[in-house]
């Protein structure tokens, strides 16, 4: 008698530890239609993920601008001294040097562009909706920047960070409790597309 087939002592793999989470089970499936069932389940558990992405954030990028630079830098006065309200007269020996907006918003023209914050995910940390995000794609990314993320083809703006599994984990900045960090399966669509190294925002 063969050894070979069979089902193996302690062989079977832990409930909802699979790729789905939960128990499966064997049934026949004719042989021409293999590709077709695992492509629909396969599209099934994406949009399942992405329900639950839904379920607990909101997105966080509207829209995407490639910044104008011009080559004539506008400089205007910066004034070193704090004021609570009011504004201090250009006169005023406090000026001490003058400030050209892009030059500080911008460290690599080249590689920065902006996003638009949409949601109140990440307003723990300045970014409030409508408020345009600075991305520099050259930066490389360490533990705790903010960053620009491609979940699952959908873009955020969260925190980067690394769980107990040594997996990547995007961490909302909002007290409230109502966001929950994203969690990076090997699974997952992933993809740093770039450091949030600013933002800027108009009143008026």
């Amino acid at each position: 008698m063969s050894n070979r087939g069979g089902k193996q002592e302690n062989s079977s793999r832990l409930i909802g530890q699979g790729k789905f989470g939960e128990p499966t089970k064997v049934m026949p499936i004719p042989q021409s239609h293999t590709a077709t069932v695992r492509n629909f389940l396969e599209v099934l558990q994406q949009k399942k993920v992405k329900a639950d992405y839904d379920a607990i954030t909101e997105e966080t990028v509207d829209e995407f601008f490639i910044p104008a630079i011009n080559e004539q830098l506008t400089w205007l006065p910066l004034f070193s001294t704090k004021v609570a309200a009011g504004f201090p007269s250009p006169a005023d020996d406090h000026v001490e040097k003058s400030l050209d907006v892009s030059k500080f918003l911008i460290d690599h023209a080249a590689s920065t562009f902006f996003v638009t914050i949409k949601g109140e995910s990440m307003i723990d940390v300045g970014l409030l909706p409508g408020d345009k995000a600075v991305v520099d794609r050259s930066r490389t990314p360490t533990i705790g920047d903010i960053v620009l993320a491609v979940v699952d083809r959908e873009f955020t703006i969260k925190i980067l960070d690394y769980g107990a599994n040594k997996m990547p984990r995007l961490m909302p900045a909002n007290s409230s409790g109502v966001y929950r960090p994203i969690y990076i399966r090997p699974d997952t669509q992933f993809e740093i597309f770039g450091v949030v190294t600013g933002s800027f925002r108009r009143f008026k």
